[in-house]
């Protein structure tokens, strides 16, 4: 598990032993299973997810119980709901297991501690946070501006290895489609 952190990091910044240790030193292993949260509507958020194994995803429910997916995450990737992390508020996102899943947990206290002690975690997590906000105007961009063709040609390119992992229905509702439609865009 720390070998697989440690590669995370090291695409962007470089750690000796030590200070990889004592990063990793900040860090909660967990596991969670099928189904299960790690963070619930309404519930105060006090970690971000680095994901071990596993697959996950963010999402809110309306009032008329449509789920509307913000994100997937797999290996690799971090999760969380991050207005809530940031802002110390109450989650406004469901994060829920669709594998089990094995996490490494960051409070945002010990972030916070790792950034103010070491210069190059706080260079790593600015240029994560940058590539978060990348994305989220490439998917805003694509939400307002293509056809539902468009968004899952974009989503089969971007993403291959979910189109395989994630139920189609839950890929409809990322896409904001429904699940009939998205059977025809993928039969075309």
């Amino acid at each position: 598990m720390s070998i697989q952190l440690r590669r995370h990091i090291e695409q962007i910044i470089t750690l000796t032993d030590g200070e990889f240790d004592y990063v990793l030193s900040h860090f909660k292993h967990r596991k969670f299973k099928k189904y299960q949260y790690l963070i619930q509507e309404g519930d105060q958020v006090p970690n971000d997810f680095f994901i071990l194994n596993g697959l996950l995803k963010a999402s809110r429910t309306d009032e008329q119980g449509k789920e509307f997916i913000v994100q997937f995450a797999v290996e690799d990737w971090w999760i969380s709901d991050p207005q809530a992390y940031h802002n110390q508020t109450v989650a406004t996102l469901n994060v829920v297991c669709l594998e089990d899943c094995e996490t490494l947990s960051l409070s945002l206290q010990n972030r916070e501690k790792l950034c103010a002690e070491l210069h190059k975690m706080e260079h790593f997590f600015r240029k994560k946070t940058t590539a978060g906000y990348v994305a989220l105007q490439r998917r805003i961009l694509s939400l307002i501006s293509t056809n539902a063709k468009q968004r899952y040609e974009l989503f089969v390119q971007q993403y291959p290895k979910l189109v395989q992992r994630v139920p189609k229905t839950l890929i409809a509702s990322y896409l904001g489609v429904t699940r009939e439609t998205l059977s025809r865009l993928d039969s075309d």
